[in-house]
C-alpha cells in the first residue's frame, strides 16, 4: 500500500528534536511505498535551501526510500475540488488530493488535514498521532 507523506512528516524525519521524530522514523520501517508530492517536497526543501543544504536534504529524503509521486497526480480539477470541499490551504489540499487520487493512505500530524481526509474516505496512518 502506498502512503503519501505530509510535509510535517518529512520535517519530523529531518529534525531529531521534533516531537514526532521517532514516530516518523518508525513509520518508514512499515511495509509500503512512501510518496511525496513534488510541491510538498519543495515546501520542505525551502528550509534546506535557506541554509545552503537543499540538495543534501533532498538526497537524504530520497535515500530514506521516499519517492516523488507523479507530478500530474492529482489532476488540476480534482485538486480544485478537494481544496474547495475541504477548505484546506492549497499545500494541504495537494497532499490530500494526491492520496485520494492514488488510493493511498495519508500520514500527517495535522488535525485539520486528518479530519478532511476522513471526510473524503482517505485512510490515515495514525501511528504519528499522540495519544
Amino acid at each position: 500500500m502506498s502512503i503519501v507523506l505530509d510535509a510535517n512528516i518529512l520535517i519530523a524525519l529531518q529534525k531529531e528534536q521534533d516531537a514526532h521524530h521517532q514516530k516518523a522514523q518508525a513509520l518508514l520501517l512499515e511495509p509500503g511505498d512512501f510518496l511525496v508530492h513534488p510541491l510538498t517536497m519543495a515546501e520542505v526543501l525551502v528550509g534546506g535551501v535557506r541554509i545552503g543544504q537543499g540538495a543534501a536534504m533532498l538526497e537524504a529524503i530520497l535515500q530514506a526510500g521516499i519517492a516523488l509521486s507523479p507530478a500530474d497526480t492529482p489532476k488540476p480539477l480534482d485538486l480544485a475540488e478537494v481544496q474547495h470541499s475541504s477548505g484546506l490551504k492549497m499545500p494541504d489540499a495537494v497532499v490530500l488530493a494526491c492520496a485520494k487520487a492514488l488510493g493511498a493512505k495519508l500520514a500527517t500530524v495535522d488535525e485539520n488535514l486528518a479530519k478532511a481526509a476522513a471526510n473524503l474516505g482517505v485512510k490515515l496512518v495514525f501511528a504519528l498521532k499522540d495519544k
